[in-house]
């Protein structure tokens, strides 16, 4: 059995429904100095270093076993996003992604022993139509505080699929973790079988 390092109802649902064993564990980092640290590299080595450190803090109290690390990144018109913050900063988040390209950078990390022995990034890029402000407030009034916990101000397997017109990549990416690669690494580390 895996060690998920996080509490994410999308990442344990995607490891349920794959049939593989977790328990959850939930990562204390501070997601937002690790980004400053690493303010000016691309986002795939961020969000696979987020990834990698939510194991990281994870494993030390779980030296023994295998612990799953992931994370995911938003970028619009080069300008990085994060968890909204409160209602209104939702709000402004959905209205400047409003008819552009979001860029998700989906990363996962496997680590034992305090040391990261596999990490992968992939990337979707998912077109927003333009929302109105109705549309707007409809949204968040429905989804809300769900989509609080969410980069990007989305639960692509809710009402968040509204907000597209076009989505170019791997679903589970855009769920929050490059899911194929997990389950095989899974499997080479023995945890799955092959």
């Amino acid at each position: 059995m895996i060690i998920l390092a996080s509490n994410s109802a999308s990442r344990k649902a995607m490891l349920d429904a794959a049939g593989v064993p977790y328990r959850a564990v939930p990562a204390d980092i501070d997601e937002r100095a690790v980004e400053a640290d690493m303010a000016d590299a691309p986002c795939p080595q961020i969000a696979q270093r987020l990834s990698i450190a939510k194991a990281e803090a994870v494993s030390g109290k779980h030296i023994d076993q295998l612990v799953l690390g992931s994370d995911s990144l938003v970028v619009v018109n080069g300008r990085r996003f994060d968890k909204p913050a409160s209602r209104t900063e939702a709000a402004e988040h959905l209205r400047f992604f409003s008819g552009k390209m979001i860029e998700l950078h989906s990363a996962a990390a496997l680590v034992r022993g305090g040391t990261c022995v596999w990490s992968a990034c992939d990337a979707a890029r998912l077109h927003v139509r333009d929302l109105s402000d109705d549309f707007i407030e409809h949204y968040l009034a429905a989804e809300w505080p769900e989509v609080s916990f969410c980069v990007g101000v989305f639960r692509i397997e809710a009402m968040g699929v509204q907000l597209f017109s076009q989505i170019e990549g791997d679903q589970f990416t855009v769920l929050g973790m490059p899911l194929l690669p997990v389950l095989g690494a899974l499997r080479e580390y023995g945890e799955l079988l092959s």
